[in-house]
């Protein structure tokens, strides 16, 4: 799972697999696989990054 957190501040727990797409436009809207949009402070580039960051965690622990 990865950390994010809302326009709010609120930091909450994703796990990335059910991630579809993020969005800037400017804010980053991530669209799960369910449909559910959530807006978020961090970048795209960010999203992506620590998505990429998890699964070598994750991959290298194997």
């Amino acid at each position: 799972m990865i950390e994010l957190t809302k326009l709010d501040g609120v930091k909450f727990l994703i796990n990335e697999d059910y991630i579809e797409t993020v969005e800037e436009t400017p804010d980053s809207v991530v669209t799960l696989s369910s449909g559910r949009k959530i807006i978020v402070k961090e970048g795209r580039q960010e999203i992506k990054n620590l998505v990429k960051s998890y699964r070598k965690d994750i991959y290298a622990n194997l």
